[in-house]
């Protein structure tokens, strides 16, 4: 039952194979005083009785029906069931958090939904697979990953504690959530350690009047300020930082995926880019770096992080990423172009100075981006970590998001 709030936190897993840890959990959570929803997605043979949601219940949610999900092949169930769940648990209007419990099946079963739930949505799952690298499990969400320790195979003096430690941990925040938001603008920033004074003091000139949220452009930061551009969580945009696109057309480890940029065209937000870290490609340690690149301009950031310096050709492969981009972009664009150099290793004295390459990158750029009256290239004569270009950002931004 939902309390006077309608709110319910949901307790998740394959109850043919888990159920004693599953009902331990949720009572748990209810004795908290935590309204619990039961959800059985387990794809065996249906069985009524051990959960308050059954298998067959989630597997009406695949679009092809159950008869989808009940195939007899471990693989394909697990499949199938994994995409009625997310189905079935996004249209839920009483959730107030989740918590899942699986192995390295289980977790790739219930994490997809997980996932897809908006952030700030209690999001927990015990796993065995969590002392790992759970990049692929959590994404780029606010998904929480707990190490069971013992297999989640049993109820024994340490799966009790682990699985009472998320109970509560989960029971918290159903009842304790977060105050609602504030309601500036939010305004999404991307940064990285060679661009971060011309982003402090955008930020710092933004912050009266706008929400400020500051991603890593390391990979999964663009990503994630996609998904909430995407998400409808965020006003606008100064993507000062698109170092992520280096790291894509080389091959470095940075790398947000082809589909950067991508949600400006779908949805219209205003969109400030520059030209930030453009000069360089990520890679781990030195020995890490492929052969293909062995005489190649190199700077090592610290034993693990080891940079490239991009080539011409390299910077303009860059820039013809950018400008399609830009160019499927309706919404208000500005994108500049700071020629006194793109990151602190790309100046006068330092390692990476190479007004060549950023000649190249910059002629590209204007080459190939079909400029109108919403969609416009700004040469700035200043280096990025200038205060003159942080206020030509600022500049650029009233005007999109006016």
């Amino acid at each position: 039952m939902a309390d006077d709030r309608g709110r319910v936190a949901y307790v998740v897993g394959t109850f043919d194979t888990k159920g004693a840890e599953l009902r331990y959990a949720a009572e748990l959570v209810a004795a908290a005083g935590v309204p619990v929803r039961t959800v059985d997605v387990s794809t065996g043979e249906p069985a009524s009785g051990r959960a308050d949601v059954t298998p067959a219940d989630v597997a009406a949610f695949h679009p092809d029906g159950p008869a989808a999900v009940f195939t007899g092949d471990r693989g394909t169930a697990v499949s199938a069931m994994a995409v009625a769940f997310e189905r079935f648990l996004t249209a839920r209007d009483d959730l107030a958090g989740v918590l899942g419990l699986g192995g390295s099946g289980g977790t790739a079963l219930i994490a997809p939904a997980l996932r897809a739930l908006p952030v700030g949505v209690p999001k927990l799952v015990v796993s065995t697979v969590a002392a790992g690298d759970v990049g692929a499990y959590v994404g780029v969400s606010d998904l929480t990953m707990m190490h069971s320790v013992t297999d989640v195979a049993g109820l024994n003096r340490i799966s009790r504690q682990v699985l009472g430690n998320a109970a509560h941990a989960l029971a918290g925040m159903v009842a304790r959530p977060v105050p609602p938001a504030e309601d500036r603008p939010a305004v999404a920033l991307t940064m990285f350690g060679v661009t971060t004074p011309c982003v402090t003091a955008v930020a710092e000139r933004l912050a009266a009047g706008h929400d400020t949220l500051v991603f890593h452009a390391v990979g999964t930061g663009g990503r994630a300020m996609e998904a909430l551009v995407g998400d409808g969580l965020v006003d606008a945009v100064l993507d000062i930082t698109t170092t992520e696109i280096c790291d894509l057309v080389a091959g470095g480890v940075f790398s947000a995926g082809p589909g950067r940029l991508d949600v400006f065209a779908r949805t219209g937000v205003p969109y400030v880019g520059s030209c930030g870290a453009l000069d360089m490609v990520n890679f781990g340690a030195r020995d890490t770096v492929p052969d293909r690149y062995a005489d190649r301009l190199f700077y090592e950031h610290n034993a693990q992080v080891t940079l490239m310096r991009t080539s011409p050709d390299e910077c303009r492969e860059i820039a013809r990423f950018i400008a399609a981009k830009l160019n499927a972009c309706d919404g208000p664009v500005r994108f500049l172009l700071p020629e006194g150099g793109v990151s602190a290793l790309d100046a006068p004295d330092q390692p990476f100075w190479d007004p060549q390459a950023d000649r190249v990158l910059f002629e590209t750029l204007e080459a190939e981006v079909r400029q109108t009256a919403d969609r416009r290239l700004v040469r700035s004569p200043h280096h990025v970590n200038d205060p003159e270009f942080a206020a030509a950002l600022v500049a650029a931004f009233q005007e999109v998001s006016r």
